[in-house]
C-alpha cells in the first residue's frame, strides 16, 4: 500500500501552533520584558535616591546652583568738612562666554556697533579663547551705555555690575588722592596709602542659573558685602582750590616746568592743602602719567636755600650772643678758605634784623660762624630735615642732611647756613616752618582730620619761645616794602615769611641761569594759624626771585584762606588804607 507524501508547506503549515496563541505568547514576552525594565527602573531610582541622593544633589547644583560675587563699593574720601573728594559710580561691565558668541556671528555687527568697536576688534577679543568661560569686551559702561547692548538679547553677552572710581576736583587732588587701576585697587598717592581702609571686600550668594547664565533664582546670602571705609582727610577743599588755581597761574605766567605748594595749620599739624604743577585729570585714563600725577611735594628734593636762614637765626638769639640789634659787617664779599660767599649788593654794617630782612649771606654766615656747627645740624635734624614725616606718602623722600662732619669744614658751615649743601621736600620746608609759628614747638604734621585735640606728649619743643617770636618779629620785616617778600603781603593781616631763589644743579655743577623761586610764610603773625610753603621750578619769563615768583602765590591763596576760615585780622590799620573804612568794617 503505497502513503501518500504530503507537499513540504503543508507540512511546516501542520506543524506551526495556531495564529492566536502566537500572539499571545509575543505579548507575554513582551510583558516579561517590560516587566523585567521597570522593575529595573524601579530599583534603580530608588537606589539613586536613598544610597546616592547627596551625590547626585551636588551635581545637579553644579550645573544650575552657582556662587557668584556681590559687588561693593569701595570707601569714600571726605575733606574734613565732609566734602566728597574720591567716590566710586556704578558701572557696568560687559563680557560674554565665547564659545556662545561664536555661534551668533550674524549678529555681531550691530553688536560691535553697541560696544563702539568694528567687527574685527570683536573678533580679535574673541579669538583663541574658545575654551573660556569668561571674557570682557567692554569695561566701565554707565548702565545707560550698557543697557542698549544687553537689549539685544544676544546669547552669550551678559553684563557685570562693578564700580569705577572718580574725582571730583580732578587736577585739583590729583597729586594727593593717586588714582586706582581699573579692578578698583590703589595705585598712588593715597588711594594707595590707605588702600586696606578704602578697598571693599565683595560678597557673595548663591543663585540658580538657566542653560543661558540667566539668574532666575536667588537661594540665599554666604557673605555679606563689606563697603570699603570712610577716610576723612584734613584737607579743606576750598583751600587746596584756591591753592592750586594760584599756583597753576604763577607756573603758567612763569613759564615755569613746574610747582608745589603746602598749607598746613599751625596748632594742629593737620595738612589743608598740598598742590603740584602739572598736573593731569585722573578721571581720563589717557593722562595716567607719572610726571602729570607725581606728589612733587614729597618725591622731589630741593636745596631750600635762604629760607633757612630764620632757623640760623633762631639759634644765635637763643645762644644770647645775638638780639635783633646786634650789628653785623655784610661788606663783602667774604673770603671762606679758597671761596667766595657773595650778596647780590653790598649792604654794610646792619643789624641781625636786617640781616634776615635783606637776606644777606655774608651777614648769615658770620652769625653762623660764631657757633659749633654742630648745633645748627641738630637743629635741621630736630625740625625735621633728613628724615621722613611719618606720613607713610607713596615716593615720599627723606632729603639730604649729612652729618657735620662731611660738611667740608667752614665752606660747609658758611653754605648750611644759608640753605646750600641740605635738599629738602617742601612737606618738610612747612613741618621746619610751623615750628617757627607755634612758639618753637613741633608738631606731628598729619593728613587725616584730627577729631581729638593733640596729647602734649606728641608736642616736642625745639627752640626757645623768646627766640621765635623775635625772629617772626624779623620776617614781618621781609614782608614789608623794605624787605624781599613784599608781594605776600596780605591787607589787614601782619604776615612773617623769607623769600629764597636758588641756583639749581645742571650736570653736577651749579647753573648760572636756572633757578628754584621759593616761599615760606606764616599768618597772622601776632597769632599765627596757618604756615604755607611754595617753590617754582625754574621760571623762564624773566623774573626768578622768591619774592617775584613765589610770594604771590602765597598772597593770593592766604587773603582769601584766612577769610574762609574766619580769622581775625590783625592789621586793621592797613586793610583800611588798602581797602577803606568798609572794607575794615567786614571784620569784627
Amino acid at each position: 500500500m503505497t502513503v501518500p507524501r504530503l507537499h513540504p508547506r503543508a507540512v511546516r503549515a501542520a506543524s506551526r501552533p495556531p495564529a492566536k496563541w502566537r500572539t499571545l505568547t509575543r505579548a507575554g514576552l513582551t510583558l516579561i520584558v517590560l516587566g523585567i525594565a521597570a522593575s529595573g527602573i524601579v530599583v534603580r531610582a530608588g537606589y539613586l535616591q536613598l544610597v546616592h541622593k547627596d551625590f547626585l544633589q551636588d551635581q545637579g547644583d553644579e550645573r544650575f546652583l552657582r556662587v557668584v560675587e556681590t559687588p561693593a563699593h569701595r570707601g569714600m574720601i571726605l575733606d574734613r568738612n565732609g566734602e566728597p573728594l574720591a567716590v566710586s559710580s556704578p558701572v557696568d561691565s560687559i563680557w560674554a562666554q565665547p564659545m556662545e558668541l561664536l555661534q551668533q556671528r550674524e549678529r555681531w555687527p550691530a553688536l560691535a556697533a553697541r560696544l563702539g568697536m568694528s567687527v574685527t576688534e570683536l573678533e580679535q577679543k574673541l579669538a583663541g579663547k574658545e575654551t573660556r568661560q569668561f571674557v570682557y569686551l567692554r569695561r566701565h559702561l554707565p548702565p545707560s551705555a550698557a543697557e542698549p547692548i544687553l537689549h539685544l538679547r544676544i546669547p552669550g553677552v551678559y553684563s557685570l555690575r562693578e564700580y569705577r572710581r572718580y574725582y571730583p576736583d580732578a587736577e585739583a587732588t590729583s597729586h594727593l588722592l593717586g588714582f586706582t587701576d581699573i579692578d578698583d585697587v590703589g595705585q598712588e598717592g593715597l588711594e594707595k596709602t590707605f588702600d586696606a581702609q578704602l578697598r571693599a571686600i565683595p560678597g557673595q550668594k548663591q543663585v540658580i542659573k538657566d542653560r543661558l547664565g540667566r539668574v532666575v533664582q536667588e537661594v540665599g546670602i554666604l557673605r555679606a558685602p563689606q563697603p570699603g571705609q570712610t577716610l576723612t582727610l584734613s584737607i579743606d577743599r576750598r583751600l587746596q582750590y584756591l591753592a592750586y588755581r594760584a599756583l597753576k597761574a604763577a607756573v603758567l605766567e612763569n613759564k615755569a616746568d613746574a610747582g608745589s605748594a603746602v598749607m598746613v595749620d599751625v596748632r594742629t599739624g593737620e595738612i589743608l592743602a598740598m598742590v603740584d604743577q602739572p598736573a593731569g585729570n585722573p578721571n581720563n585714563r589717557n593722562e595716567l602719567q607719572g610726571d602729570l600725577l607725581r606728589n612733587r611735594a614729597v618725591t622731589d628734593v630741593y636745596e631750600p636755600g635762604s629760607t633757612v636762614k630764620p632757623f640760623t637765626i633762631s639759634l644765635a638769639l637763643e645762644s644770647g650772643k645775638w638780639t635783633p640789634t646786634t650789628p653785623v659787617d655784610a661788606r663783602g664779599p667774604l673770603r671762606v678758605g679758597r671761596y667766595w660767599v657773595r650778596d647780590t649788593h653790598n649792604y654794610g654794617i646792619i643789624d641781625v634784623t636786617r640781616v634776615i630782612s635783606k637776606s644777606s649771606n655774608i651777614g648769615v654766615t658770620k652769625i653762623a660762624f660764631s657757633m659749633p656747627m654742630e648745633r645748627l645740624w641738630k637743629l635741621y635734624k630736630d625740625i625735621g630735615f633728613g628724615v621722613l614725616t611719618g606720613l607713610g606718602l607713596s615716593g615720599e623722600q627723606p632729603g639730604v642732611l649729612h652729618h657735620f662732619s662731611r660738611w667740608g669744614g667752614e665752606i660747609g658751615h658758611a653754605n648750611h647756613s644759608f640753605g646750600y649743601g641740605l635738599s629738602v621736600t617742601m612737606l618738610q620746608l612747612a613741618q621746619a616752618y610751623t615750628v617757627l609759628a607755634a612758639d618753637g614747638i613741633r608738631r606731628p604734621l598729619t593728613l587725616r582730620k584730627r577729631e581729638q585735640p593733640l596729647d602734649p606728649s606728641e608736642e616736642r619743643r625745639i627752640l626757645s619761645a623768646s627766640a621765635v617770636r623775635q625772629v617772626r618779629s624779623m620776617l614781618e620785616l621781609a614782608v614789608s616794602k623794605e624787605g624781599t617778600g613784599s608781594k605776600a603781603d596780605v591787607p589787614g593781616y601782619r604776615i612773617a615769611g623769607k623769600t629764597g631763589t636758588v641756583h639749581k644743579i645742571v650736570n653736577g655743577r651749579y647753573s648760572r641761569n636756572r633757578y628754584f623761586s621759593l616761599f615760606a610764610g606764616i599768618a597772622p603773625a601776632s597769632d599765627p594759624r596757618l604756615v604755607m610753603v611754595i617753590i617754582i621750578d625754574e621760571p623762564k619769563s624773566g623774573a626768578y626771585y622768591g619774592g617775584t615768583v613765589a610770594a604771590p602765590v602765597f598772597g593770593h591763596t592766604m587773603g582769601e584762606a584766612l577769610r574762609i576760615l574766619n580769622i581775625t585780622p590783625d592789621d586793621l590799620p592797613s586793610m583800611k588804607i588798602a581797602g577803606g573804612p568798609s572794607a575794615a568794617g567786614t571784620r569784627p
